[in-house]
């Protein structure tokens, strides 16, 4: 099995009851995760998480400021891919392919820093981010600033790769069965999350929800949270297929919660 390992890039701080219903108004300090996995074609990234791209360098749109003002992400240093890479031998150059699960600023700040990476993403969700003005990408919680200017010569689309074997369909992203790529509409334009098989497997579910207990069908967030959904009627059955196969026996992710997981860099494996 293929054995992701995931950081906290930083803490977005929101209320409880916007993510779960029947939740407090108590704010929690979501995590923002992001991967490395060790492959034989060579060392990758899940995502980036955030980076200074999106929160603090100069020259950043108004629109991604307003983003960031709203969401005040608080980076943490020692988390961001540079220290995270160095702590299992790699640097930024040594990456390989970053695996996009979809295009919002907590998952592709960092693209930037990895000048040598394929980019595996959706790519008819790429080609609409493309088409759209920075204004209507806002509304999306995309930004193409913050996407490397040889994006299309580096994208591989995961439209394009081979379909996994039954019985979960998806895309095995290197046609050898370690990582598939399942769709999980409703969150965002192209979003997907990653399937690892093993004894027992790990389904990463990216943002399918942002809680771990907005899983179960009773508890799952109402507006205003669903509002900033980019398809609220395909988030019950994508929550539905994560409750599954947490019922059958995978372990399962998601990249927000803040409780720690088994895949967390440092927890026991």
């Amino acid at each position: 099995m293929i054995r992701p390992v995931f950081t906290n890039s930083a803490h977005v701080a929101a209320p409880e009851a916007l993510m779960l219903r029947g939740g407090r108004w108590q704010r929690l300090p979501l995590q923002v995760r992001y991967g490395l996995i060790r492959h034989p074609l060579g060392p990758m990234l899940i995502d980036t998480g955030y980076t200074c791209h999106a929160t603090a360098l100069p020259g950043r749109s108004t629109a991604l400021r307003l983003y960031n003002r709203l969401l005040r992400p608080r980076l943490i240093a020692e988390n961001q891919p540079g220290p995270f890479l160095a702590r299992h031998g790699l640097r930024p150059e040594d990456i390989s392919r970053v695996i996009v699960t979809h295009f919002h600023a907590d998952h592709v700040s960092g693209l930037a820093l990895l000048p040598q990476a394929r980019i595996i993403a959706s790519g008819a969700a790429f080609r609409r981010l493309q088409a759209r003005s920075a204004w209507a990408n806002l509304r999306h919680g995309t930004f193409a600033e913050l996407l490397p200017a040889d994006t299309s010569a580096r994208l591989d689309a995961i439209e394009d790769c081979p379909p996994a074997a039954p019985p979960l369909p998806g895309h095995d992203l290197f046609g050898d069965g370690t990582v598939i790529a399942v769709d999980l509409p409703g969150h965002a334009d192209g979003h997907f999350g990653l399937f690892f098989p093993g004894d027992p497997p790990l389904f990463y579910g990216t943002d399918a929800q942002w809680l771990m207990a907005a899983l179960q069908p009773g508890r799952r967030p109402g507006p205003p949270a669903s509002l900033f959904a980019e398809d609220r009627a395909a988030l019950g059955p994508s929550s539905d297929l994560l409750h599954r196969l947490r019922a059958a026996g995978a372990t399962l992710m998601l990249c927000h919660d803040p409780a720690p997981a088994s895949f967390d860099e440092g927890a026991a494996p």
